[in-house]
């Protein structure tokens, strides 16, 4: 009986999506010059947004980029998860993170240029509805500097414990500006700012605040899975077959 009804469940699904799909003329020239032109007209002059990809990631289609955070946020899970009972708290740390060190050109390099990384990475983000780039731009570029740090200096970790605390204070911004969005009596994640005026810093509404949640939010979760990926400890049977296989 389970099984009827989740057959005839999914059946009805796929029928109202046929209809909806169906009734969209996809493809054609009127819907993607109408859709095309309503984006670049309407993302200078009612958002004040140079950068029209932003304005549609982050504003006209705001909903579907919270999905794919929380997808990101639901795969960097999973992934720690799995790794988390091979990481130094419970073997020890992995002969990869042991073994020589990298070179004083590499580790100076690294502690000169981390801070400059790190600031490129930010510029990206807060700048991202003027400029091409955006937060998960910004925050990838944030988590490579780490990356270099880890590289550099073997015995380099981060505070997951932080990590964890930034990631969830950005999802909750994220979503929080949305919320507040229906509680001023619009809907959820639409505009509910003074946009500014067009190219200057301060402009485009809610849209740069997201971006900056959603830079914290993609730096923390590649920085904390790149920390974990490194960190997989090897057992001592594992080392031991290991070196069998190369002796």
């Amino acid at each position: 009986m389970k099984k009827l009804i989740s057959i005839v469940f999914l059946l009805y699904v796929a029928y109202q999506l046929f209809v909806v799909f169906y009734a969209v003329p996809f493809g054609t020239d009127e819907v993607r010059s109408k859709v095309g032109r309503f984006y670049l007209e309407h993302s200078p002059k009612d958002l004040h947004v140079a950068n029209t990809v932003t304005s549609i990631v982050v504003n006209f289609r705001g909903f579907d980029t919270l999905g794919e955070v929380t997808v990101l946020f639901l795969a960097s899970t999973a992934l720690g998860s799995i790794l988390f009972r091979r990481r130094e708290v419970h073997t020890r740390l992995s002969h990869l993170r042991t073994s020589v060190e990298a070179s004083s050109i590499v580790r100076v390099a690294g502690r000169i240029l981390f801070p400059l990384i790190v600031l490129l990475g930010a510029y990206v983000f807060i700048h991202g509805h003027l400029t091409p780039g955006g937060g998960f731009q910004g925050g990838v570029i944030i988590a490579t500097g780490f990356l270099f740090l880890l590289l550099a200096y073997r015995q380099f970790t981060v505070e997951h414990r932080t990590i964890m605390w930034i990631e969830s204070l950005a999802g909750i911004t994220f979503a929080g500006i949305g919320l507040v969005g229906i509680f001023v009596g619009k809907t959820f994640l639409e505009n509910f700012l003074g946009v500014g005026r067009l190219n200057d810093l301060i402009s485009g509404g809610i849209i740069p605040l997201i971006y900056i949640a959603v830079g914290f939010k993609v730096a923390a979760e590649l920085t904390g899975i790149l920390d974990t990926i490194l960190s997989i400890s090897i057992t001592v049977d594992e080392t031991e077959n290991q070196t069998e296989k190369n002796g």
